[in-house]
Parts: C-alpha cells; structure tokens; sequence
C-alpha cells in the first residue's frame, strides 16, 4: 500500500472538513445550520477513524487491501457532503482532485468485489486472541442457541447466561483488582472489555453483549465520584455479577436532554432522600438488583445540570415485564417493560418514582456528591459510548458471517449468489467497514485507558452505529424474501441493529451537541 498517497487524500478531505467548519463559524450561530454540522460531524468521524486505520495496512497484503477500500470509500463520502458547496466553503480545487484520483484507484467495483472474502486478521496480541475465544466460544456454546426464542417471545435473560458470564468474570473486567474487579490499569482492561463486548453481541445484542455496559456505566460512575465505602460496597458486588445493575437517566419530556431533567431528590431529616419522579428506557430494570438513578436535589431549575446528583438505588431482582414494589410506609416504584420492534430479552422499563426512599449512603460521593450527578453519568456515558460501538461491530460481524454464507449455498439463475459482482461488493465493503470500525474501538479503548478518548469514543459510536444499519440492511436483502423471515437470523440483527444509534446518545444529539461543538471549538 502507498501509505503517502492515502495519507495525503485524508488531508485533502480534512481540508475540506475544516473548511466546511469554518464556513458555520463564518455565519456567527453555527449550530443554527445543523444539517451541515452533522454532515460534518459524521464526516469528521469518518475521517479520524480512516487515519488511525492506515497503520493496519502493515500486517499483510490482505490487510492493505482493506485499508484502501475503506479510505476510498470514506473519501467518496466526504466529497459527497462538498459537492454544491465548493465555492461557499472556498475549497482548494486541489483537494478534490486528489481525492477523486485515490477513489479512482482504490474505490472501483472490482475492487471491492475481490474484496467479498477477506476479513483481515483481528491484530491482537496472545492474550486478547484469548479474550476473544473465550466470550466467542461461550456466546456459540450459550447464547447463541437461545437467542431466537427470547427474542421471538421476548423472554428474560436466562439466568444461566448471567451466571456464566460472572464466572467468567465478565462483569470486573474494568473495576480496579483491589475492589474484586480484574483490571490493573493497563491498556489492555479496555481491550478486554471491548472485545468481550465484540464477541458476546456477535452472539445478541440484547442477551449477550449488552449485559456489560450498564454495570460499567454504573461502576465507572461509582469509581470516579464514590465514597471509599462505596466503592468497597458496590464494585465487589458488581465486579462479581452478585448485583446486577440498570441506568435510570432518561425522561419522558426530556430524552438526550439530561441537564433539564425533573425527578427530585428531596432529603427527608439527615438520614433519608425521597424520589419522585418517572423515567423511561431503563435497561434490565427489572432484574437488576441496582438502579443508578440520576435525579435533581437542588430544586431551582436555572442552574440546570449543575443540581443534579446520582443515587444507587437497591430494589428486588423482578422477572417478566412489570413490576409494582412498595414500602412498609406505601412508598411506591412501579415499572413496565416498553414493547419493542427489537432489542429484546433485557426489557427496557418505564419507572415510576414515588416517594421511594432511600438512605443517605445512596447518594455517590456522599454530601460532597451533590451536584456532580450530571459529570459522574457523563463519565459512566463514555464507555458505554466505545462499548456501543463495539456491539455494532459484534452486530456487524454476525451479519457479515451471515450473509456469506447464505450467498454461498444459494443458488440463482445457475450459479451461487456470491459468484454475482453485486453481492461481491456489498460483502466487500462489509468487511471493510467492520474492520475498521473494530480497529479503531482498540485504539479509543487505549486512548481511554489513559483518561482521554471522550470525543473519539463518541466518533466511533456515531460511525459504527450508523454503519451497523446498512450492513444488517444488505445482509437482509442478500438473503431476500427469506431475509424477512423470523426463522433467520438476519432479521433479528436488522431490527436490533437500528437501535444502536438511539441509546447512549442519540445519533443527532451526539453529533450536535458533543462532536459538533468539540470539532467548532477546535
């Protein structure tokens, strides 16, 4: 592989990103024209993620291949989003030149279509190889085989997955050693971490790879703003799956809008706090053991994110679809499960808060955790964000497999549907994308390992999310009629897939309102 003429093609579409982002600066309220910033925001994604990929072009010819398949057609999409606007954003015609010269080297069918069979290798060093066939072989020998009835009956996570996965001490994975977790500081507690998650949703997203992040959201939440005696309660419990754990962030009337959220928090003398409030989209809220709920404890609403706090709330483990608990004095918390087209297993609640009380050891970080709510979810979000990515990825991965194989053995017009360029292609820049949005959850795993990587944890989401959707899509359609079948696999991953980009983060708010403002900002 030409490294310097992919290298420079990825500068020229970074000149046309930045100039693109100086233009919104130019209009004086850029987030007014927010069309363009999330075209940009993706398209900077998209950027940083095809950089950081050129270095796996050394592991071999395979891999080179990959790389310029997917530099070419991230280079394509960026070009697309100047197209019409090349004298409002003064673009350098140079630029896009040298784009259209790389796209038209490394971006053609054929290429793509020699492309269809070619993974590339995963690049991990012998002990995540390791990690890796370990959560693989249990999501083959203890997921995977039920996860078409519990989706199809959308049933409870069996408890058999749970407890073997605590076993295998997939729920410590990234709490410090001296709290009953495994990770020691190194980089490569986040490279387990992803890759569990990878391989687990390979197997399902809703029974497998999704059991991991809300006790990491709750423990990093705990971790950075906890009490001593917090952290040695609750990381023990969570790190060996004694105590699963839900997020209660979300509102009805606010969604993404978390600053502006109305669930109170009111103390009751010096040794009580009462929760009133409803908020939706719980995960596993009604087998989980703790409820990380994020409420407001100062009442008055100008001051926005900066009166929130965060309780860890204990409650009985509830199967089925609702649940009614009550208090000796008739204090109430009430949940249903939310119907949904996918993503189902770990039932996704609306909780009803009324006057629950809880004591004031709930409260993360004590009486100095009031008001940091908003920062301690936040930072919880962040690895949520790198592991969503890696689900998709694991989603994407089971498509992928999917698709190939069916292509094989079906037969069309006198010949096997993988011997059709078009099918060559779509599984072509399947692979690609795969691989690159895999290499990059590595590289945002490491860089969060020394406390950074919040914006590129949240690039890598929005990408892979958005990518998961097409490649499920043209899974579905290469197995055609029989693609729409509940009887085959692909429709479960299509319809889980789409919410990918609505959970922890919606895809418009992420771009906007983080990557947007970061990429603005400089």
């Amino acid at each position: 592989m030409d490294h310097k003429k992919a290298s420079d093609a990825l500068k020229s579409a970074k000149n046309i990103v930045d100039s693109g982002l100086s233009h919104l600066r130019s209009q004086g309220k850029p987030e007014e024209n927010q069309a363009f910033l999330y075209e940009l925001a993706h398209a900077s994604s998209a950027h940083v993620i095809a950089e950081s990929f050129l270095d796996y072009a050394d592991n071999g010819p395979k891999e080179s291949q990959i790389v310029e398949i997917f530099c070419a057609d991230v280079l394509r999409s960026v070009a697309t989003i100047s197209f019409g606007r090349e004298e409002t954003w003064e673009l350098d015609n140079s630029d896009l030149e040298l784009i259209r010269a790389y796209v038209t080297s490394h971006g053609t069918p054929a290429l793509y279509a020699q492309n269809f069979q070619n993974q590339g290798k995963l690049s991990l060093n012998d002990d995540m190889e390791l990690v890796a066939e370990t959560f693989r072989r249990f999501g083959r020998d203890h997921i995977m085989n039920v996860a078409e009835e519990v989706h199809r009956q959308d049933l409870d996570v069996p408890e058999s997955i749970i407890s073997g996965l605590a076993d295998l001490g997939c729920f410590g994975l990234s709490i410090p050693v001296e709290y009953g977790g495994s990770a020691t500081g190194s980089t490569q507690d986040m490279h387990a971490m992803v890759i569990a998650t990878e391989e687990l949703s390979r197997a399902s997203l809703s029974i497998g790879g999704s059991l991991i992040t809300r006790p990491e959201i709750l423990a990093r939440a705990i971790e950075n703003g906890g009490t001593e005696k917090q952290k040695k309660d609750f990381l023990p419990e969570i790190a060996s799956g004694r105590s699963m754990s839900a997020v209660a962030v979300t509102e009805p009337d606010h969604g993404s809008d978390v600053a502006s959220i109305t669930t109170t928090a009111r103390k009751k003398g010096d040794e009580i706090w009462e929760l009133n409030g409803v908020k939706t989209w719980c995960t596993f809220a009604g087998r989980a053991d703790l409820l990380m709920v994020l409420a407001r404890t100062n009442p008055d609403l100008s001051i926005g994110h900066r009166g929130l706090s965060v309780f860890v709330v204990r409650k009985e483990q509830i199967a089925g679809h609702s649940f009614d608990l009550k208090q000796d004095s008739g204090w109430r918390m009430q949940g249903r499960a939310i119907p949904t087209l996918g993503y189902r297993g770990m039932h996704s609640y609306e909780i009803s808060f009324q006057d629950w009380q809880v004591p004031a050891e709930a409260l993360i970080g004590g009486p100095d955790g009031e008001g940091r709510g908003f920062y301690l979810q936040m930072a919880g979000f962040e690895n949520g964000r790198l592991q969503t990515a890696a689900r998709a990825v694991g989603v994407m991965q089971r498509a992928y497999e999917e698709a190939l194989k069916y292509s094989e053995e079906r037969k069309v017009f006198g010949q096997s549907l993988s011997g059709y360029q078009l099918t060559q292609i779509k599984l072509g820049r399947m692979a690609a994308l795969i691989q690159a949005c895999r290499q990059y959850t590595y590289k945002v795993g490491e860089l969060m390992s020394t406390g950074s990587g919040t914006l590129e944890a949240a690039m890598v989401k929005a990408y892979a999310c958005k990518a998961a959707e097409w490649v499920t899509r043209e899974a579905m359609q290469i197995h055609g009629g029989f693609g729409y079948a509940e009887e085959y696999v692909v429709s479960r991953l299509f319809v889980d897939a789409r919410v990918l980009s609505i959970f922890e983060g919606a895809d418009e708010a992420l771009c906007l309102k983080l990557i947007g403002r970061r990429l603005l900002a400089g």
